[in-house]
């Protein structure tokens, strides 16, 4: 989980409310749906939609829609149900062979039936390519695939992978048709084929990106999805100032949690007192951030040292002051709304105090002011996150903070990996609702954001015995893991992204679809006016 393949896509989905790469100018594209088009903004970038490449929150965004995977996540749900497969289940309690029995009656888009054979075809292939930036990883533990007639399909893993099904259920689980992708190579955007509840019409593209993709009902789509809405665009957007433009002026009927805080924090107080044009969905959300210490540096490589930023942070404040709101504090590395969070940051060092951190330090015989550079890239709120946290740091006068920013994203993700930072704020967003995917991918052995921090306690014994369960509503051994991660804290979780859609009156079912597993489904949203 914790390979040079997860890190390279980790410029994209890891601060997917943070990237301002997009496409499509507010002037070029068409409106919000003169057709019936329901039409969604967003600034999370993509260029890649074969599903064996993409492996960012922008193209995640349509393949959820357009391809089919065996489960999937309804909306609510923290456990995949099954979708293109009637039913799954593993065989014996070693979590070591995973059978499914396919939907009759499956074709994708072209006419052509969808088989186990095309089941088999779509891991095997999505492992033989390996993309760099592909979601090959989440796929590591299947040793085999085996078919037997149209429907049946045995997994049979290397180790015991008990989240198997949440990974399958995502993006890198979607099924794609043998007879027109390439075993070997990925396929050009504009020839995909899927089954999902919405066949890809076209794709308008700015330069070698999407700028618009443009969506319809699938006629023979067999699934859980119930349709609300007939047609569907996506608009990718360079900034969030183009994004705001566009809502406002109603060229877009929905965003996703791509606009600024500031914007955010307005749209929705003027919902709440009535007074603004503009409707707010807020709820669960799985994206979190983290400030990363470089532990093999002599200043972060101090537990003190680490120790005491922890007892300074104030979440609070980042949140209400920084935020506006649109954010929660974060108390642990897993976060609220998932088996296997708790408070064990709060637990351990309660709410900010520089007496307690001057103690910390002291008893470490660590000599004040502790110069500390920061250093950061992208986010929400500019340059004032870090700012921020550097007051925090300084009260009581036991820090000396630089704080510098790296304007380019590949220098910055560059910088970290080869411990050119002492300090450094990351965003994740999970690949499937589940505890293991903020552990095995950010903490095992440096984890995906080269920290180098290991604990063998985690690494050889807690994550292998927490993977084999697979009954996943429990928090297995992600409580221990995250007592020992507070007391280390190779980094401090900062806070937790609230989902905050805005759309227009008149756009229906935003608010089914906004929870804590990334998936943002089409087709619950439906239009009673234009």
């Amino acid at each position: 989980m914790t390979t040079p393949n997860r890190l390279a896509a980790l410029s994209c989905a890891a601060l997917v409310a943070t990237t301002a790469a997009g496409c499509a100018s507010v002037e070029k594209a068409a409106g919000g749906g003169g057709d019936g088009t329901i039409t969604m903004g967003t600034t999370n970038v993509t260029s890649v939609l074969d599903p064996a490449g993409a492996y960012d929150a922008g193209s995640w965004l349509v393949l959820n829609n357009s391809f089919q995977s065996l489960l999937s996540f309804p909306s609510g749900a923290t456990v995949p149900q099954p979708d293109a497969a009637e039913s799954c289940q593993f065989t014996g309690s070693d979590a070591l062979t995973y059978t499914c029995t396919l939907r009759s009656g499956l074709k994708f888009t072209n006419g052509h039936p969808l088989t186990a054979q095309d089941v088999k075809f779509s891991i095997d292939r999505v492992k033989k390519i390996d993309d760099p930036s592909g979601p090959g990883p989440l796929l590591s533990t299947i040793k085999s695939v085996e078919v037997s007639g149209d429907r049946d399909v045995t997994f049979r893993l290397e180790s015991p992978d008990a989240v198997l099904p949440a990974k399958l259920a995502s993006a890198a689980g979607a099924i794609v048709d043998h007879q027109v992708f390439p075993a070997d190579k990925l396929l050009e955007n504009g020839r995909l084929v899927g089954s999902g509840p919405y066949k890809i019409d076209s794709i308008e593209a700015k330069g070698k990106a999407p700028g618009t993709v443009r969506l319809s009902a699938n006629p023979g789509y067999h699934g859980i999805a119930k349709l609300q809405n007939d047609k569907f665009a996506v608009r990718y957007f360079d900034k969030p100032d183009e994004l705001k433009s566009a809502i406002e002026s109603g060229a877009v009927d929905v965003t996703d949690s791509s606009l600024d805080p500031a914007t955010s924090a307005r749209i929705k107080d003027e919902d709440m007192a009535g007074t603004g044009k503009l409707r707010v969905a807020e709820g669960a959300s799985g994206e979190t951030r983290y400030l990363v210490f470089n532990t093999k540096d002599e200043t972060g490589g101090n537990q003190a040292v680490r120790q005491a930023a922890a007892q300074l942070i104030d979440r609070k404040a980042l949140s209400h002051d920084v935020y506006a709101g649109t954010v929660q504090p974060l108390y642990s590395v897993v976060p609220a709304g998932l088996a296997g969070h708790n408070t064990a940051f709060f637990d351990k060092y309660g709410e900010p105090d520089p007496a307690k951190a001057k103690k910390i330090l002291n008893n470490a015989h660590v000599t004040t002011p502790v110069k500390l550079n920061l250093t950061w890239s992208r986010a929400r709120a500019g340059a004032g996150e870090m700012n921020a946290v550097k007051e925090q740091l300084e009260n009581g006068g036991l820090f000396q903070v630089n704080v510098q920013e790296e304007p380019d994203w590949t220098a910055y993700q560059a910088g970290w990996k080869n411990g050119s930072y002492q300090a450094y704020p990351v965003g994740w967003i999970p690949d499937y609702a589940d505890a293991d995917d903020y552990i095995s991918p950010l903490v095992v052995d440096g984890g995906a954001f080269h920290n180098g921090w290991n604990s063998t306690q985690i690494s050889d014994r807690l994550v292998p015995d927490s993977i084999k369960l697979t009954d996943r509503s429990g928090g297995g051994a992600y409580d221990q893991i995250q007592k020992i991660l507070a007391d280390a804290v190779p980094m401090i979780p900062l806070f937790q992204n609230k989902s905050f859609y805005v759309y227009h009156p008149g756009i229906t079912g935003v608010d089914a679809t906004v929870d804590n597993t990334g998936v943002f489904r089409f087709w619950e949203i439906g239009r009673t006016s234009k």
